[in-house]
Parts: C-alpha cells; sequence; structure tokens
C-alpha cells in the first residue's frame, strides 16, 4: 500500500501509526469534522482537499486546496473540479471525483463505512455519547464530538452515479472493504490485491 497512491478521508490520520505510513492526498467537506479538527488538519504534510465552505478555519494556513463543493442538487458526478462540485452526501463520493480528475484508471474502496449504529433522521447533528463504535479509532467521533447522522439513500445514489462515469470512460472502481455493506461497487478480495 505505501507504495499506491491513497486518498484519506476525514480523521484517517488518527490510523497513520497503525498504517505505517501516510496517505498521499486528505479529503474532508463536513463542516462539523472540519471545524473540531482544523488544527489536525492544518498539521497535515500532504495536499489536502477541502470544502471552501471551511476556509474561515484553515484559510489563514498557506496549503489547503479549497473546493467549490455543495451538497444540494442537480446531482452529479463531477469531471472537472474547477467548478462546483457535488457531494454526494459523502466524502468518499468527493475522493471519486477527485480520483478521476487526477486520472486514475482504478479506484480500490478500503474501509468504506457505510454502515452505523447510531440510528436517525439522516443529516441530523448528534453529540457522541463515548466511544464510537463505527470506525476504526474510538476516537474518530469520540464522546463530545458533534456529528451528523448519514444519508445512505443518497449516497448510494452518488456512488452510483460515480460507478456510471468511470465505467462509462473505461475505467472502473472496485470495493475491497473487508465485511463492507455497501453493495454499490465490485467485490475484491484484499489479500489478494497486495500480496507480501
Amino acid at each position: 500500500m505505501r507504495q499506491e497512491v491513497t486518498f484519506g478521508l476525514n480523521r484517517i490520520y488518527l490510523n497513520f501509526g497503525q498504517m505505517g505510513y501516510a496517505t498521499t492526498y486528505y479529503a474532508a467537506i463536513n463542516t462539523l469534522v472540519i471545524e473540531q479538527c482544523a488544527k489536525d488538519i492544518l498539521r497535515l504534510p500532504m495536499p489536502r482537499f477541502v470544502t471552501w465552505r471551511s476556509r474561515r478555519w484553515l484559510a489563514a494556513e498557506a496549503g489547503p486546496i479549497f473546493l467549490d463543493t455543495d451538497y444540494t442538487g442537480p446531482e452529479e458526478f463531477s469531471t472537472d473540479l474547477t467548478g462546483r462540485v457535488f457531494e454526494g452526501s459523502t466524502v468518499t463520493f468527493v475522493a471519486l471525483e477527485l480520483a478521476y480528475y487526477m486520472g486514475f484508471q482504478e479506484v480500490i474502496l478500503i474501509g468504506v463505512d457505510h454502515s452505523f449504529s447510531t440510528q436517525g433522521s439522516p443529516n441530523v447533528t448528534v453529540v457522541s455519547g463515548g466511544e464510537d463504535r463505527d470506525h476504526f479509532s474510538p476516537q474518530y467521533f469520540g464522546k463530545g464530538f458533534r456529528w451528523q447522522l448519514p444519508d445512505l439513500d443518497a449516497s448510494e445514489r452518488a456512488y452510483r452515479l460515480a460507478k456510471t462515469a468511470f465505467e462509462n470512460d473505461g475505467r472502473r472502481v472496485v470495493d475491497a472493504t473487508a465485511g463492507g455493506k455497501l453493495d454499490v461497487f465490485p467485490k475484491v478480495d484484499y489479500e489478494g490485491l497486495f500480496p507480501a
């Protein structure tokens, strides 16, 4: 994996030590994540793609690459990231748009959390009451962290847009998430992708 070009999302940096490497790029579009994690994001050494809405927390620092992201319609896969970029209700969708724009022919999804134990109406802001059970680290959205409940239906619509865009251009997206619940992309075995 260290030799691959990788995109890390939201609080992936909490796992860099265990992974043994930092990702090539970083992306975040959720305002609550960026507001609460701005200091961490500003310390990251790699190119960082963030929503223009976050500029009040990040603009003082040279380096972040601001995208004009929007979570309102029309729902479309953005192939030109110099203009409006549809968010698709998940930063993973924006990472797919980045990968497409950069010209990658194949994208392998790893660790896509498409299932949450916390239930409720999509996009409602909640405050975590304890350790995070839905991500790789209990501190990801740990106690006191404000976050929005996911809109999995909207995310799936966006993922289908990404799948179509990649396939129409002779490219592909596959999902190597172990035990992942997302069924939009073809599944592949992670262990078989990067032999030792």
